[in-house]
């Protein structure tokens, strides 16, 4: 099914302006790849923290700390966006604002905790409120037979762009090492690539992608607008069960997706005695299952249907965790590593669109920005009970990745009580 096929893009809406929506996935998983995932995270506990035990403890107090602050946020940002029809003007406040601050990480040396630690703090607190606001788009463009696609097609693209920044970070590290410049002074460097790209790749988004919503009247400023719409949302709430139950689920899950993809090059380093360049490289091929799994899981979801479609995500995340802690060498931990791009492409792709799905159309800003609070808040409860078990375990990490099985049965069992036909009921009946 083609995505200008009508049943997957919703009335005016161009094919250019989805690619435009989907590029900024492209942008910003620069960020997340490269900061979170696979190099600033390995060098803050390595070098800025100077290889100190409570290394991946500091590591996961500021992600922590960025996380709790998109909570507070997030709900507030997308109740004013909807209000004022302001999703773009606050994507490109977020945007400029992780750009800088990754830019800024080049600068933090070994030693320098605390900056090191604000800055990721500010960075990432930027790109989690700018992840909130570009899911809202996607109620506006997609009919709602065919958001599980178009997630799944921004997401696929999302690693791709991912893996192009990656890549660029290793040709950098590689030509480095041929000059003679050790790691500790390579790595910094790289953060300025990681700004360069997500700059420019996210330029599409600004240019092409159209503000559909229109500023709702009747409030007499936008403080009024934007906490009087939250308190509705709020207060409705039963009337959103399934949504609400859903994000519930969200909190479980992916508390354990956020301890595997934040601290996925330390286990591999620390658990399993992987080289950084091994360790990297591992990463490359993780970002292209992810982008296949992603687009693979896009194309049948809205078939499959949106539970049962995570159903299975997160039986393939249960299987991650016992392969990875039964893995003694590298075959094995391969094997986990795949089929974590597999699972997380399609896991986080699922749940976007499900949000959507279960979305009021003219709240979907707001109702996101609850989507982002129950991410961050399983960003928070992951990293930071994976960072507290290595800690009390004296850097068990094999410990720490079987507890993290415990987030994933967790959301199973809740994924059960979701019902998306009763929920999307609810969501279109909503004025």
């Amino acid at each position: 099914m083609p995505l200008s096929d009508t049943r997957v893009l919703a009335p005016g809406v161009r094919t250019i302006e989805v690619w435009a929506w989907a590029m900024y996935d492209f942008a910003n998983s620069s960020y997340t790849t490269v900061v979170i995932t696979a190099l600033f995270n390995a060098y803050f506990v390595g070098v800025v923290a100077e290889g100190k035990a409570w290394g991946t403890l500091a590591w996961t107090v500021a992600l922590g700390l960025s996380y709790a602050l998109v909570m507070i946020t997030g709900p507030l940002l997308g109740a004013y966006a909807d209000a004022r029809a302001a999703k773009k003007r606050v994507l490109l406040a977020t945007t400029a604002g992780c750009v800088l601050f990754t830019a800024a990480l080049s600068l933090v040396g070994r030693g320098d905790l605390a900056f090191g630690m604000v800055l990721i703090v500010l960075s990432n607190y930027c790109f989690g409120s700018g992840e909130n606001i570009i899911a809202a788009f996607l109620p506006e463009l997609a009919t709602e037979t065919g958001m599980g696609k178009l997630s799944g097609w921004g997401w696929s693209l999302g690693y791709l762009g991912g893996l192009m920044s990656l890549v660029a970070s290793l040709a950098y590290l590689y030509w480095a090492d041929q000059q003679g410049i050790g790691s500790d002074a390579a790595v910094p460097a790289t953060m300025l690539i990681t700004a360069a790209i997500f700059a420019a790749a996210s330029l599409p988004t600004f240019l092409l992608l159209k503000e559909r919503a229109q500023p709702l009247g009747g409030a007499p400023d936008w403080y009024a607008a934007t906490f009087g719409r939250l308190a509705t949302t709020l207060h409705q709430a039963r009337r959103y069960q399934d949504l609400w139950r859903f994000l519930i689920c969200i909190v479980f899950y992916q508390a354990g997706i956020q301890a595997v993809v934040s601290l996925a090059a330390i286990y591999a380093q620390v658990a399993m005695g992987f080289t950084t360049k091994e360790t990297l490289l591992l990463l490359v091929v993780t970002n292209i299952t992810a982008a296949i799994g992603a687009f693979a899981f896009g194309q049948a979801q809205d078939r499959l249907g949106h539970v049962a479609t995570l159903a299975v995500t997160l039986v393939g995340w249960c299987a991650v965790v016992i392969i990875a802690w039964l893995a003694r060498g590298p075959l094995l931990f391969w094997i986990a590593a795949n089929l974590v791009g597999l699972c997380l492409g399609s896991s986080q792709s699922a749940a976007r669109a499900l949000v959507g799905y279960l979305s009021p159309p003219r709240h979907a800003g707001e109702f996101f920005g609850l989507w982002g609070l129950a991410v961050k808040l399983s960003s928070i409860l992951g990293p930071m009970t994976y960072g507290l078990v290595t800690w009390i375990s004296n850097g068990d990490h094999r410990m720490a990745m079987l507890l993290t099985g415990s987030f994933f049965i967790a959301g199973l069992l809740l994924l059960r009580g979701v019902n998306a036909q009763r929920g999307r009921a609810a969501a279109i009946a909503t004025h």
